[in-house]
């Protein structure tokens, strides 16, 4: 019997037969091939190209640190390595939706496609999103089909009258994989907290992110539903120290969940007999982000929203009144929900003083999509947004960014097919389910994207706002018309929203981009870079010159590099851009490009323009659908990240640099980028 089957496999193997079929009715049925990989002559091409690293080789240092993924042979991958890898991933994905759905798939015609795209993220005219260039075609999303890795934020409301626990469990979950979670207060008032009962029960916590998420939704649930009093066992749980995989770093140990569990406990027992207050429901939250940033991810992103008439709600970061907050209300941004028309003389001073409440027109993000355009209503069911106020969101829904950068295109034509594909990368990743109902619920039916732009400073000061304009409505209608045309293919609804300006971060770095439509701190400046005094990327930047020294605060572990950094000649500084010109600019790409949202921290001196914030928004809020604040202050202690330098230092550092070579350098598996690595919105 065995032989019998032997040769029948061999058989049908070996038996010569085309990738397509007619049969019957004239139409195609698919090849049961579903691995898609790159020519080979195309790659070999490829990979003698000069790679557009920006900013003098910072760009470069940046994906080493960040990106270039460790390859089974111990090496860290080279540029177009990590491209093929997030190309084919992508072509991956869209192959095995059509086959699965019994359609056509044009073999040729996917690998002409395949190229352009390779070709287009190569030189960095477009890039997927830092979790994306990380993630895609990774064992990650190939092997563990943890597709929601490839999502850059979600939102979740605490409203919930049938699992209470589930908006905190869904929260920690996705911090623990670097997606930033926003959140509601519309639990307080509505989730009543038990004594848990006499009844013991022990939970032995696994190694694993789904364990010590079930340990936090068990420990909720005793409260929210009266259940067994929890005790844990972590002996299961790795030892500080260990290294991580997969998601790279070095395991933090028991500890944080250990604290985590305790101060909950704390907490929840003030609560019983009476609702959740909303200082409590941020006060969870918060905590479950202190853990995930102890916990080896080391950075997450929250953002909370209130209603702008609760005094308890605009205090949470007024540390004078709150001082036990000041151990964790720095892990998210608060916001408010901003109702059209109201007084805003009562938050503006807490906004000067530290640049929070941010705001959230919800009944802008509601009705409009871009806010040039008349009221459609599409996100009528939206609640809430991301932590840096690019996306509108429903409770549950997670949202997929790419990051397109015109000022590196010749003309308006090249940059429209810069779109095409920037947007199929986006469309593929809508095709991968996560392992929460609800968020596949949501996002089934909406397929939300952020098609976003940087360097849009450097755009304005080489072509000017007019020709910004131009190129801003006609992209934004060339996506509109391939957004139709791929969701045809793949059989799926077009996308509820599909344009933003995100922050951006490491990405822009990569392309020597200004982030978003964020100016410079300078025309030129120094970046500084935190590593491991053992960190193997140490060797190469000393041997080509790069500054180094030993990091002031924690000088037994850290070291600090120095990039110079030029920015574009001639560009406006940050502080030569007021805080009118800023929101006009938000505006203006509210206008003309984003169906969702720009991400825009309007920098002001408290002195000069503090006065200003309320007849600002008083006029804004018919334009915007989200802004926050940030107030500049005078900071004087050594090392700074960012430092404003003169041409002239500039050009004697440089003098000594020469091209790193990092041909021998292994970096081992980087650590997942969080979320969009940006200052502003990520802890």
């Amino acid at each position: 019997i065995i032989c019998n089957m032997l040769r029948l496999i061999h058989r049908n193997t070996t038996k010569k037969r085309p990738s397509k079929h007619l049969i019957s009715n004239n139409k195609y049925i698919f090849s049961q091939n579903r691995f898609f990989t790159l020519d080979q002559n195309f790659l070999a091409s490829m990979k003698l190209k000069q790679v557009p690293f920006g900013f003098n080789g910072f760009g470069e240092f940046v994906y080493r640190r960040t990106y270039s993924r460790e390859k089974p042979n111990g090496q860290n991958e080279q540029w177009w390595e990590s491209v093929q890898r997030v190309v084919e991933g992508t072509f991956r994905m869209q192959k095995q939706w059509i086959q699965n759905n019994v359609a056509p798939w044009d073999e040729a015609k996917a690998q002409h496609s395949a190229q352009e795209m390779f070709e287009r993220i190569f030189y960095m005219k477009f890039l997927p999103p830092g979790r994306g260039l990380w993630a895609m075609g990774s064992p990650i999303t190939e092997e563990r089909k943890l597709y929601a890795a490839l999502n850059n934020c979600a939102f979740v409301s605490t409203k919930s009258d049938k699992d209470p626990s589930k908006p905190y469990a869904f929260l920690m979950h996705a911090s623990m994989l670097g997606v930033g979670v926003g959140f509601d207060t519309k639990g307080s008032g509505v989730t009543m907290v038990y004594k848990p009962s006499d009844t013991e029960m022990t939970y032995v916590v696994p190694d694993t992110r789904e364990g010590w998420v079930e340990s936090l939704k068990l420990l909720l649930d005793s409260y929210f539903k009266s259940g067994p009093t929890i005790k844990f066992n972590y002996d299961s749980i790795r030892k500080k120290g260990e290294p991580v995989r997969g998601f790279g770093g070095i395991a933090s140990g028991a500890k944080p969940l250990i604290v985590l569990h305790g101060e909950l406990r704390s907490i929840l027992d003030n609560n019983v007999g009476s609702t959740l207050s909303i200082t409590s429901i941020v006060d969870i939250m918060n905590l479950i982000g202190k853990c995930v940033i102890s916990g080896n991810i080391r950075r997450t992103a929250e953002i909370a929203f209130g209603s702008p008439n609760s005094e308890e709600y605009i205090n949470l970061k007024n540390y004078e009144k709150n001082p036990q907050r000041m151990e964790y209300g720095w892990t998210s941004n608060n916001s408010v929900y901003a109702e059209l028309g109201m007084d805003y003389s009562g938050i503006v001073p807490s906004v000067i003083k530290n640049g929070e409440p941010g705001f959230a027109w919800l009944d802008n993000m509601q009705a409009y999509s871009r806010m040039g355009d008349k009221p459609d209503w599409k996100d009528i069911k939206a609640s809430g947004g991301n932590p840096c106020l690019e996306q509108t969101l429903e409770s549950y829904e997670l949202c997929c960014l790419v990051e397109t950068f015109p000022d590196n295109h010749d003309d308006l034509e090249d940059y429209k097919k810069t779109l095409k594909y920037a947007f199929l990368y986006a469309k593929t990743v809508t095709l991968g389910h996560t392992h929460w109902e609800e968020s596949n619920k949501v996002m089934l039916r909406n397929r939300r994207i952020g098609t976003s732009m940087s360097g849009i400073a450097q755009f304005i000061n080489s072509r000017g706002i007019d020709e910004l304009k131009n190129w801003c409505n006609e992209g934004f209608n060339t996506i509109q018309m391939y957004d139709k045309m791929y969701s045809d293919w793949l059989m799926i609804p077009k996308s509820i929203k599909t344009t933003s300006i995100k922050p951006s971060g490491t990405v822009s770095l990569l392309a020597g981009a200004t982030p978003g439509m964020h100016y410079p701190i300078s025309e030129y400046y120094i970046r500084r870079i935190r590593l491991a005094k053992d960190s193997a990327l140490i060797e190469p930047v000393l041997k080509s010159g790069y500054k180094v020294e030993s990091c002031v605060m924690s000088p037994d572990s850290t070291v600090i590099v120095e990039f110079p950094v030029h920015s574009g000649e001639n560009i406006k500084k940050q502080d030569d851009v007021t805080l009118w010109e800023q929101l006009l600019l938000a505006s203006f790409l509210q206008e003309h490009w984003a169906d969702n949202q720009v991400s825009c921290t309007v920098t002001f001196d408290p002195e000069k323009e503090g006065k200003d914030i309320e007849s600002a928004l008083n006029y804004f809020q018919y334009k915007l659908k989200g802004i926050s604040f940030l107030p500049k202050v005078n900071n004087n202690y050594p090392q700074l990240p960012y430092e404003a330098i003169s041409k002239e230092q500039y050009q004697e550092m440089i003098k000594t640099i020469k091209p790193v070579s990092y041909s021998q350098t292994r970096t081992g598996t980087p650590i997942a980028e969080k979320y969009c690595d940006n200052n502003v919105c990520e802890v």
